[in-house]
C-alpha cells in the first residue's frame, strides 16, 4: 500500500522514524513529507534513506511532477505523526504554504492525525476547536497520551507509540488479512460497564474499561461494516470514535438501546459488561451514615444477551463475551461452557478474569464456544489483536 507520512517540526519528530521502520518493514511503500521545521529535528538524509524515496518540503522542487497533486491522488492512506498546534490549525483552515498542506487538500484516503505538544496547548480552545473541525470533516485524529513532555513537563501531549499509530492508521483502511469484506454489513457493538445508582453520588459498577468492545467495533469498520456502537461508562474518549455512538447508563438503557437497535443488524456484540442486579430503589438525595448497617435490596436485570438471541431473524450473528472467574463448584471454562448452552448465542468468547488479567489496558485472551459449548476458536495478545480473531470467527458465520 503506498502511504504518505507527514513530519510535522515537534520534539516528537524522532518517533516518526520508528514509524516509518514499522510501516515500511510492514511491506508498505512510504512516502514521507515532512515540514521545514521537522528537518530541525530529523535530517533529510534519514528520511531518505529508510524510505527510499527523495524527500522534499516545497511544491517547487520538482515542479514538473506537481509533486503535491501527484502524491495525494496515488496515496492509499495518509499519517501525520506528530502533528503540531500549528499545523492542526493550517490543516483545519486549508492552508497549503508548503509541500505536506499542500498535499493534504488533495487526498481522499483516509487520514489519521497524531498530534503532540504540551498539555497547555492541546488543551487551548483554538487547538480543540481545530481538532474538532478535523474530525467533522472525516479526519481520525488520536488524542495525545499522557506522560513525559519537553524539558520537564509532564500531562497530556505525548505523542502515542509508534506501535500504535501504525496499528490505528492500518485498521482504517483494512482488516487483518487486508480485505474490507464486510461492506454492506451493519453491526451493532456494545461496550463499557453499566452503572446502577444507589443516589445521586453513588451506584453499584464494575471494572469493565470498554477497550475489548470497542476494539470489536473497531475490527468490524476496518473490514467495511458500517458500525453503531452502544456505549455505557468507557475509560477512553469517544469525541474520535470513527462509528455512530448511542451512550447509555443503566442496565435497562443498555437493553432498550440493543433492542432498539438490533432489528437492522447483520452482526449483534453484546461486549459490554451488563450489572446482574439493580437496586431496588434509588435515593433522590446522597444517603448518608447514620451509624448502622447499610441494608440495599437488589432485583436482577434482564438478560440482554438471552433476549438478543431470542429475537434474533435469520442470518443475523449474535455475539456474546463472558468474562468468568473459577470457584469452589467449578473452574471458569465450565462456567463458560454451560453460560455458552444457556445463552445460545451464535459464539461466546469467554476469558478469564481477575484483578491484574482481562479489564483494562493489558492483553486478553478468549476461547471462542458456539451455542453447543464447543470451541470454535482462540484469540489472545492486545485487546486490537483479541477483536480481530473474534471478527474472523464472526465472517464464517455470516450468509455467504
Amino acid at each position: 500500500m503506498r502511504v504518505l507520512l507527514g513530519v510535522s517540526g515537534g520534539i516528537a519528530a524522532y518517533k516518526a522514524v520508528h514509524l516509518l521502520r514499522l510501516l515500511a518493514e510492514s511491506g508498505h511503500d512510504v512516502h514521507v513529507v515532512p515540514t521545514p521545521a521537522a528537518l530541525e529535528f530529523v535530517g533529510r538524509p534519514t528520511w531518505e534513506a529508510l524510505a527510499g524515496h527523495r524527500v522534499t518540503t516545497d511544491v517547487f522542487t520538482g515542479a514538473a511532477e506537481v509533486e503535491h497533486v501527484h502524491l495525494g491522488r496515488s496515496i492509499e492512506l495518509a499519517v501525520i505523526a506528530p502533528a503540531t498546534a500549528d499545523l492542526l490549525a493550517r490543516l483545519a483552515s486549508g492552508r497549503a504554504d508548503d509541500l505536506l498542506t499542500a498535499t493534504m487538500l488533495t487526498v481522499t484516503c483516509p487520514v489519521l492525525v497524531a498530534p503532540a505538544m504540551h498539555t497547555e496547548m492541546w488543551l487551548h480552545p483554538a487547538t480543540q476547536a481545530n481538532v474538532a473541525v478535523l474530525r467533522e470533516r472525516g479526519i481520525h485524529v488520536l488524542d495525545p497520551d499522557s506522560g513525559r513532555l519537553a524539558g520537564t513537563d509532564t500531562g497530556q501531549g505525548r505523542l502515542p507509540e509508534p506501535a500504535a499509530i501504525a496499528a490505528a492508521a492500518l485498521a482504517l483502511v483494512a482488516g487483518a488479512d487486508g480485505e474490507r469484506d464486510l461492506e454492506g454489513v451493519r453491526a451493532v457493538v456494545s461496550a463499557g460497564g453499566t452503572r446502577e445508582p444507589l443516589d445521586p453520588v453513588r451506584f453499584l459498577g464494575n471494572r469493565s474499561s470498554g477497550r475489548q468492545g470497542l476494539a470489536v467495533a473497531d475490527a468490524l469498520a476496518a473490514r467495511g461494516a458500517d458500525v453503531t456502537l452502544v456505549a455505557a461508562h468507557v475509560e477512553i474518549p469517544l469525541d474520535g470514535v470513527p462509528h455512530r455512538v448511542v451512550t447509555v447508563g443503566t442496565a435497562l438503557e443498555l437493553a432498550e438501546a440493543m433492542t432498539a437497535e438490533a432489528p437492522a443488524a447483520d452482526v449483534v456484540v453484546m461486549a459490554a459488561a451488563v450489572a446482574d442486579y439493580r437496586p431496588t430503589t434509588s435515593a433522590g438525595s446522597k444517603i448518608k451514615k447514620t451509624g448502622d448497617d447499610l441494608v440495599i435490596h437488589l432485583v436482577e436485570n434482564p438478560d440482554v444477551l438471552a433476549g438478543l438471541v431470542a429475537a434474533r431473524r435469520a442470518g443475523q450473528v449474535v455475539v456474546g463475551f463472558a468474562a468468568e472467574t473459577g470457584d469452589a463448584a467449578q473452574d471458569a471454562a465450565a462456567h463458560g461452557r454451560a453460560k455458552a448452552i444457556r445463552k445460545g448465542a451464535d459464539l461466546l468468547a469467554v476469558n478469564v478474569v481477575g484483578a491484574t488479567t482481562g479489564f483494562g489496558d493489558v492483553p486478553n485472551a478468549v476461547v471462542v464456544l458456539d451455542a453447543a459449548g464447543d470451541e470454535v476458536g482462540r484469540a489472545a495478545g492486545t485487546k486490537d489483536e483479541v477483536a480481530r480473531g473474534l471478527v474472523d470467527l464472526i465472517v464464517g458465520r455470516l450468509p455467504r
